[in-house]
Parts: C-alpha cells; structure tokens; sequence
C-alpha cells in the first residue's frame, strides 16, 4: 500500500441524543462514498448513555461501509457509563480508542480524549491544593496515554485523534476566559517528537478550523459547528488525504475540496 492516497474524514460533536435517529444518516451516507477511513472525534452523544450510541450506531452502520475509528468526548463520560457506551460502539464494528493504536489501510492512528489545562504560558501546574493537583494530572496522564500510543506504531504514516484541542490556534474564537477547559498544550509534545501528519479534534464549538503544532503538523478543529461555519453549504466533515508510506518528518496531509450538497 506503499504511496497509496488514503482520504481521511473526521466530525466531532455529533452528540446524538435517543431521539436523533436518521439526524445525520445523509452526512454519514455521503461521507462514506467520498473516504476510506471515518473518524469521530467524541461527544458522540448527548448524555452519555449506552441507549444514545445505540441510536448513533444503527446510523453508522446502515449506511456505512468504510473503516470507523472514534474517541470518546467529555459528554459522552456524563452519566458515568462510558465503558457500557463503549462497548455498544465497539459490538457495532466501531474500533473505539483510549490510549491505543490501530492501523488502517496504511494508516497508524492514535487516539485520546485528552484533557484541560490550558496553553503555553497559560498551562496550569500541580501546585497548592489537591483539586488543582488532581486536575493536572488528568491532564498529564491523557498526556502519557497518548505517548504510549504513538510509541506503539511503527507505520510511517501515522494520524492523531482527540476530543481536546492540543494547540491554542483551534480554540480561538471561543471566549479567552475558558480556553483552559477546551484543551492542554501538554498534549503537543508527544505529537511533534514522535511525528504525525494530522491532528482531528472537536470540542471548542466556536473555535478556529485549522492551527498547526510548533513543528508545523496541521491541526484540524471538526466539530460540526465549526465544520458549518467553514463551509455553511457543504458536507460537514473534514476531509484530507494522505500518501500512505511518507514519513511524517512534517505535514503531509492536504485538504480536498469537498463538494457542496
């Protein structure tokens, strides 16, 4: 499969609720007759409920026929019962990851929820009180998941899928104020030193589409409100391609222009 184009597509913030069957079924339709691989970057669901991903998984898998590979969001953790949540993507076919790696059609894929904290400057420390400690190191454990993942791929071409933004440029729009709680710039390091050709996540509503890492990676912010104010007339799904078998020394991925619908 070596210097195969592989096309990418990726949403987030899908949040199906137990009334939203057939919601997005024409977007998912569509998508699949124009990529080889479906990411969902989390908020796959509203509340969090096995019952939710029941709905979405019937949508997905009538209409469907491509590789799907999903992270979980921070709604899809409300009711406590992600694990349930989980396994009724995974029983429809869904490769659903937290901390793993799987390659598809050439494609290393890595996938976290990722977590707060801020950027830069901004990137809260584990200092003073235990909450602020406890938060932290959430943030650093989704951090260590991650470098684990990508440590366990060893395909040249390799893509990372999360539900909080790793760098500041994507969440820009959104109020300053809660930039902390839209994503951790502790999740960039792994990403650059071990190399990636693209980053998908959601999240940050309000945010910016595009950002790039430090080193230059395309970051892509796909959370359907985002995807819509990008192109109010289009399929809102990212889609990128990418040449299966170059290394990611930098950016290798390019958007395709997505035809209106």
């Amino acid at each position: 499969m070596a210097n195969d184009v592989v096309r990418i597509g990726a949403v987030a913030d899908i949040h199906y609720g137990r009334d939203a069957e057939k919601r997005m079924r024409s977007v998912f339709d569509e998508a699949a007759r124009q990529v080889d691989i479906l990411l969902l970057a989390g908020d796959l669901t509203d509340f969090g409920l096995p019952e939710e991903a029941q709905v979405l998984a019937r949508d997905l898998t009538d209409v469907v026929r491509v590789p799907i590979v999903a992270v979980l969001g921070n709604h899809d953790y409300e009711a406590g019962k992600e694990h349930e949540l989980t396994a009724v993507l995974r029983d429809a076919g869904i490769r659903v990851l937290d901390g793993d790696a799987v390659e598809v059609r050439g494609v290393g894929i890595v996938g976290v929820k990722g977590f707060g904290g801020g950027f830069g400057r901004g990137t809260l420390e584990p200092w003073g009180e235990a909450g602020v400690k406890r938060f932290v190191h959430e943030a650093v454990e989704e951090g260590l998941k991650l470098e684990r993942a990508l440590a366990r791929l060893h395909c040249p071409t390799r893509v990372a899928l999360l539900h909080y933004a790793p760098v500041r440029d994507t969440v820009v729009g959104e109020p300053e104020e809660i930039f902390p709680f839209l994503g951790c710039g502790r999740l960039e390091e792994p990403l650059n030193r071990y190399g990636v050709s693209a980053i998908f996540h959601g999240h940050a509503h309000h945010g910016s589409a595009e950002g790039r890492t430090a080193a230059g990676v395309p970051v892509y912010n796909v959370a359907v409100p985002v995807l819509r104010q990008a192109n109010p007339n289009g399929l809102p799904v990212k889609i990128v391609e990418l040449r299966v078998g170059e290394p990611c020394s930098g950016p290798t991925a390019s958007e395709l222009l997505v035809p209106a619908h």
